[in-house]
C-alpha cells in the first residue's frame, strides 16, 4: 500500500463519492465535504470524516481534492475567508473538477503566494470508470509535484503529466469534444441501424475491434437502444464543457464546427427536452425528435 495521506474530497456527487470510495480502500484517512450534507452520508457511514464546514474540512489536510461542478465553484471556495485562513503552506489542491483553463491558471497563481501546491488534473471514464478505478487523469502543473501526488491519483485511475498549470482542463476540454462529438455519432449510426431492421447489440458486437469500435460505441450504444439515460455523464456539463471549448478555441482564433454543430443540439436537448439532468447519451433522444420519432 502505498504511504497513507490525510485528505479531504470536497464535492461527493455523482463522481466524488465513488472516487472517495478508491481513496478510503487504498487506506488514506478520508475527509468528505459536500454542501448538500446528505450526499455525504453514505461515506460517513463506511468510515470517511465529516465536518460542518468546509474550512473545518480541511484543517490539518495534506491534500485537498475537489470535484466540483465548474470553476466558479472552486473560485467560490477561494473567496471563502474562513476557508482560505484554514488553507497552510505545503498543502496540494488537486482540482479534478472540469472548468476553463484560465480558472486553473488562476488558482494555481493564488494558491502559490499561500505556499499551497496546485494541480488541475480533471477525469474522463464517468461513474463507471470513477467506480473501478480506471479514471483517465488528465493532469496540469508542476512535475515534481504530480510524481508526488501521483500514488493517490493512482488509486483513481491513471495519471498522465500533460504540462503546466491549466494544461490538464485544456485537454479536458479536447477530451470533452471527442467525447460529444463521438456520442453524435453513435446516436446516428445506432438510428440508422434499428430502423434499417439490424439488432443493436448485434451491431456493436460486429464492431468491436474494428476502426469505429469504442467505449462510447459500447456503453453509451447500449443505453440508447436500451433507452436508460441514468446520468453518468450530465447532459447539462457537456454544454458547459463544449461552451468552455468554444471559448478556448476563439481565444486561439480556431473554429470548430463539429464541436458547434453537437453543442447546439446539446442545448436544445437540455433546455427545449427536459434532458438538462439526462445522461448525455441522452442526446439520442434529440435525434429522434428531429427525425419526428419521439
Amino acid at each position: 500500500m502505498s504511504q497513507k495521506r490525510k485528505i479531504t474530497l470536497i464535492g461527493t456527487g455523482l463522481m466524488g463519492t465513488p472516487m472517495s470510495r478508491k481513496l478510503m480502500a487504498a487506506g488514506h484517512d478520508l475527509t468528505v465535504w459536500n454542501r448538500s450534507v446528505h450526499r455525504a452520508a453514505p461515506l460517513v457511514e463506511e468510515g470517511a470524516k465529516t465536518a460542518p464546514t468546509a474550512a473545518e474540512a480541511i484543517a490539518g489536510a495534506e491534500i485537498i481534492i475537489t470535484m466540483l461542478s465548474d470553476g466558479f465553484a472552486t473560485e467560490a471556495l477561494l473567496a471563502d475567508k474562513d476557508f482560505r485562513d484554514a488553507l497552510q503552506p505545503g498543502m496540494t489542491w488537486i482540482d479534478m473538477s472540469s472548468a476553463k483553463p484560465e480558472h486553473a491558471r488562476a488558482q494555481s497563481k493564488d494558491l502559490a503566494g499561500m505556499g499551497v501546491a496546485h494541480l488541475d488534473a480533471p477525469v474522463s471514464g464517468g461513474t463507471k470508470g470513477a467506480e473501478a478505478g480506471t479514471l483517465a487523469i488528465m493532469a496540469g502543473g508542476p512535475a515534481d509535484v504530480i510524481d508526488a501526488m501521483r500514488p493517490v491519483l493512482e488509486a483513481m485511475g491513471r495519471p498522465v503529466h500533460v504540462g503546466p498549470s491549466g494544461a490538464g482542463q485544456l485537454c479536458k476540454l479536447a477530451n470533452q469534444t471527442i467525447v460529444a462529438v463521438t456520442i453524435s455519432a453513435v446516436a446516428e449510426a445506432t438510428l440508422l441501424a434499428e430502423k434499417g431492421g439490424a439488432d443493436p447489440a448485434a451491431f456493436r458486437a460486429a464492431l468491436k475491434g474494428g476502426f469505429a469500435d469504442s467505449v462510447i460505441l459500447q456503453q453509451h450504444g447500449a443505453r440508447m437502444s436500451e433507452g436508460n439515460f441514468e446520468p453518468g455523464g450530465l447532459s447539462r456539463f457537456q454544454v458547459k464543457d463544449l461552451d468552455n471549448t468554444l471559448a478556448e478555441a476563439d481565444a486561439l482564433g480556431l473554429q470548430l464546427p463539429a464541436t458547434q454543430a453537437v453543442r447546439d443540439r446539446f442545448a436544445y436537448f437540455c433546455e427545449e427536452l427536459g434532458g438538462a439532468d439526462l445522461d448525455h447519451s441522452g442526446l439520442y433522444l434529440e435525434l429522434k425528435h428531429r427525425n419526428g420519432l419521439a
